[in-house]
């Protein structure tokens, strides 16, 4: 089913937003959300519903719209001397301009080559590399000791969860996971694993999900209160 997308900057108490209207077969009804990643606000559409009528919803919840981008964590875009978190440790970026290799993780510090309009590509790309390896390698892992195994793994850029579990097999966890101390990323593969064997949130998914990692509560509470931040790097 197609999804459509256009942006545009709209007053919202006083400050101009950026508001994307993102019109999709999928919809039933207008909806509305932060986007903390972009730092800017989500319209959904069905495909007959028209742009008034978002931005009619939009006013009526002006007051909350403009409370909640108000209180998003600062953005953290990839700059030379930034501090991104790896792992949940800060790692300065540090621009290497004559090396070759795009870019890597050493002592503590993410070393780009190249020019400087490469650069956030180049660490985003590293942070990506390095999720693919370590998540792939933690689900391989819970899914052994739980006699499972999924189909593949995919790492997206994701917005709205930290990982999913697709009915063929497929897990997918967002890239940002990596940014995330260890045992909140633990947390998220078991959590995804133990969809392998059970497609829902019953008590039997719960005790296979505590089997596989004991971080459920301290993960959860921490991602309740970092998540946000974790959509705003890069």
């Amino acid at each position: 089913m197609s999804t459509q997308i256009t942006t545009e900057l709209v007053p919202i108490q006083g400050a101009l937003a950026q508001v994307a209207f993102r019109r999709s077969a999928r919809a039933r009804k207008i909806s509305l959300r932060i986007d903390p990643a972009q730092g800017g606000v989500v319209i959904t559409l069905p495909m007959r519903a028209s742009r008034r009528a978002g931005l009619a919803l939009l006013q009526t919840h002006e007051a909350w719209v403009a409370e909640r981008l108000a209180s998003l964590p600062s953005a953290l875009p990839f700059l030379p001397g930034a501090a991104v978190p790896v792992r949940g440790v800060p790692h300065e970026i540090c621009p290497v301009p004559a090396g070759r290799g795009g870019a890597w993780i050493e002592a503590q510090r993410i070393l780009v080559t190249g020019q400087p309009e490469f650069l956030g590509r180049r660490v985003a790309d590293c942070l990506k590399r390095l999720a693919r390896q370590e998540l792939t390698a933690q689900a391989a892992a819970k899914a052994k000791l739980a006699g499972l195994s999924p189909k593949c793994v995919r790492i997206k850029d994701t917005r709205t969860r930290w990982g999913s579990c697709a009915p063929d097999g497929t897990l997918a966890f967002c890239w940002r996971l990596i940014c995330a101390p260890d045992f909140v990323q633990d947390y998220v593969v078991g959590h995804e694993v133990a969809h392998l064997r059970h497609m829902n949130h019953g008590r039997h998914f719960w005790a296979l999900t505590d089997e596989l990692t004991p971080h459920r509560t301290a993960a959860s509470a921490w991602l309740e209160r970092n998540g946000p931040a974790l959509l705003r790097i890069g």
